[in-house]
């Protein structure tokens, strides 16, 4: 896993915008998975200038976002699909039939989760798939304990998760107990994952994934077999590293012809 410690999340967040970006210029057709929540926000930012600044073009571009609330139309303000297309997709020339949530209104779950699979594999599997981690360590919504080799399902959240996305809800009641996520083996079929991780409530979960035992206790921790994830954090989020000072020595030593 490539560790890059940035001073801010401005920073990390331009950072992973040019890769994304690279990716789709080398590949214009490229498949890319989305994360929602506050911390992609200045990446999607980031991406929507350069397009408004004509230096990036996504009308080819295919997306898959990781999850969604069950419970939740496209026209609930809390739902993901409200958040892509409020942040992000009303911002860029992505074409609305190559964008691809959840249904968080699907009657028959099981049915779609496999419908969701199988989109992604026809849509030739995700280029670059972006993530965040959550503070127990989980991906998309895998909480702990999720297998390792998991597909797109139905996961039930746990109170921790519930109290971090609390915010986003006039209360806790409010926030659905039930998501549709992507699973953790399906995560890992991505040609290239890249994480993203801000601030001190992060820091744990950040050392956990990069240098702890590989263990569903910490789904994010599976991340340590894909061969081409890219982490990118914060002074804050990289605190508890061991390895910290390698990480930066290591980038800093890169040759020219790996860096963004």
């Amino acid at each position: 896993m490539e560790v890059i410690i940035t001073a801010s999340p401005v920073e990390a967040s331009a950072q992973a915008a040019r890769i994304a970006a690279g990716v789709v210029r080398a590949k214009p057709g490229a498949v890319l998975g989305l994360a929602t929540g506050s911390t992609p926000l200045r990446f999607y930012d980031e991406l929507a200038g350069m397009h408004a600044r004509g230096k990036l073009d996504l009308a080819q571009v295919t997306t898959f976002n990781l999850d969604e609330y069950t419970g939740l139309g496209p026209q609930h303000p809390q739902s993901y699909a409200w958040f892509m297309r409020e942040h992000f997709f009303s911002r860029v020339n992505i074409a609305p039939e190559r964008i691809h949530i959840p249904d968080g209104l699907a009657r028959d779950i099981p049915a779609h989760c496999a419908e969701y699979e199988a989109a992604i594999r026809a849509a030739g599997g995700i280029d670059l798939q972006l993530l965040g981690v959550g503070s127990d360590g989980h991906i998309g919504f895998n909480e702990p304990s999720s297998s390792l080799g998991s597909r797109t399902r139905l996961k039930t959240l746990n109170e921790r998760t519930i109290r971090d996305n609390a915010r986003f809800f006039a209360s806790p009641e409010e926030v659905p107990r039930h998501v549709i996520t992507m699973g953790v083996g399906t995560i890992l079929e991505a040609r290239r994952c890249l994480v993203l991780a801000f601030g001190e409530a992060k820091a744990a979960a950040v050392a956990a994934m990069v240098e702890g035992p590989v263990t569903a206790d910490v789904p994010a921790s599976a991340l340590q077999f894909h061969a081409s994830c890219t982490l990118i954090v914060d002074e804050p989020a990289a605190s508890r590293l061991k390895r910290a000072e390698y990480y930066r020595w290591v980038y800093h030593n890169k040759p020219e012809w790996q860096r963004v």
